[in-house]
C-alpha cells in the first residue's frame, strides 16, 4: 500500500462514517428512483428517521419522498451503537451527510464522463443531472451498486447552510400516519407465521431462587406446548395469550421460591447511599484565593425511577435448529443486544440476527432488550416456531431496570456583593449503565435466573465528557472556585441503569436550585444572578430567551401561585436550553405552563425540535411531581399504574419553545435537554409559591406539608 493510500485509510472520519468507512453500508440508490439509508440508530419516537431522511435528501438532492428508511438489524445497518444521549442528528446525522455528499460527488463523476462535460457545470434536481447542453441522466439511470463499494473518504464538504432547501425546514413525521391510524407498526402488532406465545414467571423476590413447582398440570392444560424451566427460569409456550397467561398464573401458584431480604430501607436512601462501598472521582477541581463572606449548603435527592412506558416490551424470537436464532426486538441497540444475548446464549455473534421493530417509546434502557432473551430462551422448546414475548404490566414496571436514586450535596461560599466565589458539589449514586453490549457478561435480567447463572454487571458510567452520575454535575456559571467529586456506589441492590438524561436530570435539579436559594440570600432577581455569573454568550441568549417570552419581569404575584426559571447546557456539550415554569399550588403541585428557549445549533427540523422538548419536559414534569420506586426490603411493591403514578394527558401543562437557530453551529440534539431544567424550574416555581424548598424529588403534596410543618 502507497503511504498515500494508507493516510487516506486511516484518516478520522466525520461522526459515525467513523467505524462504519464503507459508503455501501449507509445508502443504496436503485434504477426505481428511491434511496436507500441504512442508519443504524432506531426510531423510539423521536422522529428520527424524518431528520435523516431531510438530511440525506438535502445533500442528494433529491425529493423527500423518494428516501426509503430501513430499520436497524445485524446483517445489514452500520453499528452504531446505541440510540442514546441525544447523539442521533449529531453522529449519525453527520455521517449520513458527509455519506451523501461524497455519493452526490461520485455520481456526477460519473454523470460527467457520460455526457461528456465538466463535473462542475452539472445540476441536480430530484436525481436528474442535466448538462449545459440540455442532456440529461440520472442516479436511477447510473445506478450501480459497485459505485459504493468502497470507503469513504470524508473530503467532499457537505451542503453550506446557506443552501438548504429542505434542512431546516418543518416536514410531517415519516412514521406517523400509521400510528395515527391505527395501522400495524409496533413490535406489539408483528405476527409470523405458526406463531407461539410465551410468558415468564418471575421470581418472587429480588433474590429468590426457584425450589420446585408443579410443572406436570400446567404441561397438561389444554393449549399448553411446552413448560419451560432452566434453574429460576420458569416459562409457558402456548398456542394462544390467553392459555400462556393463564399456565403462567398456574405455574406462579404453584411454585416454592427461596427467599431473603437484600433491598435497602426505602424511607432513607440518601443514608443509604453515602454509607455503602464506593469509588470517589474528582472531575472539576478549580482552586481560587478568594475568601467568602458567607457559605451556605443543601442537600438533594432523587428516588429510583422506572421508565414507565405505555406499552410493555415484547420481542419475538426464531430458531433455526440449535444453531443460530432470529430476534426482532425495539432494543435501541441491535449490535450491542446481540452481544449478550451470543454470551447468554452460548452462541457465536455471527448466528444471531437481531431485527429492530419499534416499540412504544421509550428513552433509556427499558426491558426491550431483557424480553429478547426471554423470547429466545422459550422459543428454543418450540421446535423452530417463532414465539411472542409480551411482558406484562408488573413485570414492566417491577422488573425493569431503573433510573439510579442520587443523593447530592451542594455547598458555596459568596463574597459581600452575594456572588459566588467557592463553590462545591458532591453526588452518590449507582453508575448510569448497565446497557448489554459492554462487559464480558450478559447485563439481561434473564441470564441471572439460569441454572448456571450470570452475575449481573455491577452500572457503570459512561466515560467523560457526557458521563452518566456526572453528567451536568458541573456548573457552566464562572464561579473562580469549583470543585466536583462523584461518588459510584458499589452496591447494586435494584438493577440501576440509564434513563433519560441520566445523572442530569437530578444534578441540575440541584445546581439550579441552589442557585435560586444563593439568588435569594443575596437579595437578586433569579434571572439577573444567573447571567451575573455567566459569560457564555449562547446560554446567556436561552436564559434571555425564555424569560422574555415568560414576561418574566411582568409577573404579578398572587397567593398560592409561583413562577421560577433553569438553566443549563446538556451535558456541558450539546443544547443550552432554559425553562420557566409557571405552577398552582392547591391540594397539589399543578404546572401550568413551561416556556422552553432552546439553542441546538443548526436545527434540521423545527417541528421535531420542539416535539421532543415538549416531550423531554412532560417526561421531566412526571418525575419531579408524582414518580418514584417503591419497594419493602424483598420486592419492588409499584407494579401498577395505582402504586407507581405518572403525569396524566389533564395534568399536562402549556408548553411554549422558542428556538435559537444557529446554522452555522453544528447540529446536537434536543431530547434530553430540557429534564435537569424542568425540574429545576418546578422546584423553584414551588419556593415563589408557598415559600418552602423542596430538596428531595418528588415534590409531593405530603413534603410540602412536612417543609411547612
Amino acid at each position: 500500500m502507497s503511504t498515500t493510500a494508507k493516510s487516506a485509510s486511516e484518516a478520522k472520519l466525520p461522526g459515525n462514517l467513523q467505524g462504519n468507512r464503507r459508503l455501501s453500508q449507509w445508502l443504496r440508490i436503485a434504477p426505481e428512483g428511491t434511496v436507500t439509508v441504512t442508519s443504524g440508530k432506531v426510531e423510539i419516537g423521536q422522529g428520527i428517521l424524518t431528520a435523516l431522511a431531510q438530511i440525506a435528501a438535502e445533500e442528494l438532492d433529491v425529493n423527500l419522498g423518494r428516501i426509503l428508511l430501513v430499520p436497524a438489524a445485524t446483517p445489514t445497518s452500520p453499528n452504531e451503537g446505541v440510540t442514546s444521549g441525544s447523539l442521533s442528528i449529531q453522529d449519525s446525522g453527520t455521517a449520513l451527510r458527509y455519506a451523501c455528499a461524497e455519493t452526490r460527488a461520485i455520481y456526477l463523476a460519473e454523470a460527467a464522463a457520460e455526457l461528456g462535460v465538466n463535473v462542475d457545470s452539472l445540476k441536480v434536481e430530484d436525481g436528474t443531472i442535466t448538462a449545459p447542453n440540455g442532456r440529461r441522466t440520472s442516479y436511477w439511470a447510473l445506478a450501480d451498486d459497485a459505485l459504493l463499494d468502497r470507503e469513504a473518504t470524508g473530503s467532499v464538504a457537505p451542503k453550506p447552510p446557506s443552501a438548504y432547501k429542505i434542512v431546516g425546514q418543518s416536514m410531517p413525521r415519516v412514521d406517523l400516519p400509521d400510528k395515527v391510524f391505527g395501522l400495524p407498526r409496533f413490535i406489539q402488532d408483528l405476527v409470523l407465521p405458526g406463531m407461539l406465545y410465551g410468558q415468564v414467571v418471575r421470581p418472587a423476590s429480588r433474590a429468590a431462587r426457584l425450589v420446585s413447582v408443579d410443572d406436570a398440570a400446567v404441561d397438561a392444560m389444554p393449549g399448553v406446548v411446552a413448560v419451560v424451566r432452566d434453574g429460576s427460569f420458569l416459562g409457558v409456550l402456548a398456542d394462544r395469550e390467553e392459555v400462556a397467561v393463564k399456565a403462567a398464573e398456574a405455574l406462579a401458584a404453584s411454585a416454592k421460591w427461596d427467599e431473603r431480604d437484600t433491598l435497602p430501607d426505602m424511607g432513607n436512601l440518601p443514608a443509604w447511599l453515602r454509607a455503602s462501598p464506593h469509588e470517589s472521582k474528582v472531575i472539576d477541581d478549580r482552586a481560587s484565593d478568594a475568601k467568602p463572606a458567607r457559605t451556605f449548603s443543601a442537600t438533594y435527592s432523587r428516588p429510583f425511577s422506572a421508565h414507565a412506558s405505555i406499552g410493555p416490551s415484547c420481542s419475538l424470537a426464531q430458531w433455526k435448529g440449535y444453531k443460530s436464532v432470529t430476534v426482532w426486538t425495539h432494543s435501541q441497540g441491535v449490535y450491542n443486544l446481540r452481544a449478550d444475548l451470543a454470551l447468554a446464549l452460548g452462541l457465536a455473534p455471527e448466528a444471531v440476527e437481531v431485527r429492530h421493530v419499534e416499540g412504544a417509546g421509550c428513552y433509556g434502557h427499558n426491558p426491550a432488550d431483557d424480553v429478547a432473551l426471554d423470547a429466545a430462551l422459550l422459543a428454543r422448546a418450540a421446535d423452530e416456531r417463532p414465539v411472542r414475548v409480551l411482558w406484562a404490566r408488573e413485570d414492566e414496571l417491577g422488573w425493569a431496570p431503573y433510573g439510579p436514586t442520587m443523593a447530592i450535596d451542594v455547598s458555596a461560599g459568596i463574597d459581600a456583593n452575594g456572588n459566588v466565589v467557592q463553590w462545591t458539589l458532591e453526588n452518590y449514586s449507582n453508575g448510569h449503565s448497565t446497557r448489554p453490549g459492554r462487559a464480558d457478561k450478559p447485563a439481561l435480567l434473564a441470564a441471572g435466573h439460569l441454572e448456571k447463572p450470570f452475575e449481573m454487571p455491577l452500572a457503570i458510567n459512561p466515560p467523560m465528557p457526557a458521563g452518566g452520575s456526572e453528567r451536568n454535575a458541573v456548573p457552566l456559571y464562572d464561579f473562580p472556585g469549583r470543585r466536583v467529586v462523584c461518588h459510584r456506589v458499589l452496591d447494586m441492590p435494584l438493577r440501576a441503569s440509564a434513563l433519560r438524561s441520566l445523572g442530569a436530570l437530578a444534578n441540575v435539579f440541584a445546581i439550579e436550585s441552589f442557585m435560586d436559594e444563593l439568588a435569594q440570600a443575596a437579595g437578586a432577581d433569579p434571572v439577573e444572578y444567573r447571567l451575573r455569573h455567566l459569560t457564555d454568550p449562547r446560554g446567556r441568549s436561552v436564559i434571555e430567551a425564555a424569560a422574555r417570552r415568560a414576561n418574566w419581569r411582568a409577573w404579578k404575584k398572587t397567593e398560592g401561585r409561583g413562577h421560577g426559571i433553569a438553566f443549563a447546557k446538556y451535558k456541558n456539550l450539546g443544547a443550552y436550553c432554559a425553562v420557566v415554569a409557571e405552577v398552582e399550588a392547591e391540594q397539589e403541585i399543578r404546572v401550568r405552563r413551561l416556556v422552553i428557549a432552546v439553542d441546538v445549533g443548526l436545527v434540521v427540523n423545527p417541528d421535531g425540535v420542539a416535539n421532543q422538548l415538549e416531550g423531554g419536559a412532560i417526561q421531566a414534569v412526571s418525575q419531579t411531581l408524582k414518580e418514584a420506586v417503591r419497594f419493602d426490603r424483598r420486592r419492588v411493591v409499584s407494579n401498577t399504574w395505582e402504586d407507581y403514578p405518572i403525569l396524566r394527558f389533564s395534568e399536562v401543562p402549556e408548553v411554549i419553545v422558542e428556538i435559537v437557530n444557529r446554522p452555522n453551529e453544528r447540529s446536537v440534539g434536543s431530547g434530553e435537554g430540557a429534564a435537569g431544567p424542568t425540574a429545576g424550574a418546578i422546584g423553584n416555581a414551588v419556593f415563589d409559591a408557598l415559600g418552602v424548598r423542596i430538596r428531595d424529588l418528588p415534590i409531593t403534596p405530603e413534603r410540602i406539608v412536612t417543609a411547612i410543618g
